[in-house]
C-alpha cells in the first residue's frame, strides 16, 4: 500500500531506515558520504512513500567562488582538483568563475558583484593568479565576505590573506641543481614583472648566482606570462644570443616546455646541448620529451589549504598567518646534465 506523501517526512523516512534525518537529508541532496547499501535502502523507501523533496527539505551547502585567471593551463587544474576534492570531503559547493583579468568582470562594478555572490549564497571568495583590486577588497569587506588567493599577481596594501609555496627556496634550489651539474652561463625566464611567486622565484635564482659568483648577465634574465609561447619566444631569443645560456629555468613548466620547442627548431638536444629546469611539477612536466627537472610545488594542498582558509574566515575563526607557504621539492629527471665543456 502506498502511503499518503503529504504525511511522509524526512523523520519518517529516517525512522523506518534505522538511520539519522541528516542522512536521509544527504541522499535526498545527492551528497556524499552515505554507504551504498544505505542509500540504496533510503532511496527504496523514498520511492515506496512517493516521497517528493519540499523546499524545506533541500539543504543549501555552503558554496565557495573560485575563481581563475585564464587561459586555464595544467597548473590551474591542479589547483581545481585541491579545492574540489577538499570540498566534496566538507560538503561543500565548489562554483568555478573564469575571468580574463581581476576577480570579477571589468564592466560590472565592486559592489554589484559582491551583492550578486551574496544573493547566491557564497560565503566566501578564492582567487587563483588574479590581479586583486582596492575596490574589490573594500566591497567584499563590507559584504564580510572573505578572500584567500593563491599566487596572486598583485598585492594590494591592504592585508590580504594568500597561500602559496615557498618559491625562494624553490628558486635557489633549481639554480643551485644547474650550478651543481657546473653551469655558470643560467638564464631566467620568469612571468609578470609584479607577480610576487614570480619575484620570489628570480629572487631565489639571482641569490644561488651571486652566492657561487657566477655573473648574471642581464640579458639572461627575461620576463613573462607563465605561457607556452613565452618559453618559445624568449628561449628563442636566448639561443640566439652571440653567448647563449648553456642552462635555463623557466618560472613555470608551461614556459619551459615553450623553452624546449625553441631549442629543438635550433636542432640543439636536451640536456646535451642544453639544460632546462621548470616549475610546478605539473602532468605536461612528467609527459615532456625528456622529462623535465622541475621544483615541485604542492597544488592540490594549496588548493585544499585555501578552501579551509575560507570556511574558517568565513565562519568568524581568526587564522594565524596572512600568507601560508608549504613547501617546494626538486625533482631530478632528464631535461638537466653536466654543460658541454665540462663533459
Amino acid at each position: 500500500m502506498t502511503i499518503n506523501s503529504e504525511r511522509t517526512t524526512l523523520a519518517t523516512i529516517a525512522s523506518e531506515a534505522g538511520v539519522s534525518v541528516a542522512t536521509v537529508s544527504k541522499v535526498v541532496n545527492g551528497r556524499p558520504h552515505v554507504s551504498s547499501t544505505t542509500r540504496a535502502l533510503i532511496e527504496s523507501l523514498l520511492h515506496e512513500h512517493e516521497y517528493v523533496a519540499r523546499r524545506a527539505d533541500i539543504v543549501r551547502f555552503p558554496s565557495i567562488e573560485l575563481v581563475f585567471h585564464l587561459p586555464l593551463t595544467a597548473y590551474s587544474l591542479e589547483i581545481l582538483h585541491g579545492v574540489v576534492v577538499e570540498g566534496a570531503n566538507r560538503s561543500v559547493d565548489v562554483v568555478v568563475t573564469l575571468r580574463r583579468h581581476g576577480l570579477r568582470d571589468p564592466a560590472a562594478g565592486s559592489l554589484p558583484w559582491v551583492r550578486q555572490l551574496a544573493a547566491a549564497g557564497r560565503q566566501a571568495v578564492i582567487a587563483v593568479v588574479s590581479e586583486v583590486s582596492a575596490a574589490d577588497l573594500a566591497a567584499l569587506a563590507r559584504a564580510h565576505m572573505p578572500l584567500v588567493v593563491i599566487d596572486p599577481i598583485n598585492m594590494p596594501r591592504s592585508r590580504v590573506i594568500s597561500v602559496g609555496s615557498t618559491n625562494f627556496t624553490g628558486g635557489f634550489t633549481a639554480t643551485q641543481h644547474l650550478l651543481d651539474l657546473g653551469h655558470r652561463r643560467i638564464a631566467y625566464i620568469g612571468g609578470p614583472a609584479t607577480a610576487a611567486c614570480n619575484q620570489a622565484r628570480m629572487h631565489g635564482y639571482r641569490s644561488a648566482m651571486e652566492a657561487a659568483e657566477a655573473p648574471i648577465t642581464k640579458s639572461y634574465v627575461r620576463k613573462g606570462t607563465f605561457s607556452y609561447g613565452d618559453g618559445l619566444t624568449e628561449g628563442a631569443a636566448l639561443l640566439a644570443l652571440s653567448q647563449p645560456p648553456t642552462a635555463i629555468f623557466a618560472a613555470n613548466d608551461e614556459t619551459a616546455l615553450g623553452v624546449l620547442e625553441a631549442a629543438r627548431t635550433r636542432g640543439l638536444r636536451i640536456p646535451a646541448d642544453l639544460s632546462v629546469v621548470g616549475f610546478d611539477d605539473t602532468e605536461v612536466a612528467r609527459l615532456a620529451s625528456p622529462p623535465l627537472t622541475t621544483v615541485a610545488q604542492p597544488l592540490r594542498r594549496m588548493g585544499a589549504v585555501a578552501l579551509r582558509t575560507a570556511l574558517r574566515l568565513a565562519a568568524g575563526e581568526r587564522v594565524d598567518s596572512h600568507h601560508v607557504e608549504l613547501a617546494t621539492d626538486l625533482v631530478v629527471r632528464d631535461s638537466t646534465a653536466p654543460p658541454p665543456e665540462a663533459r
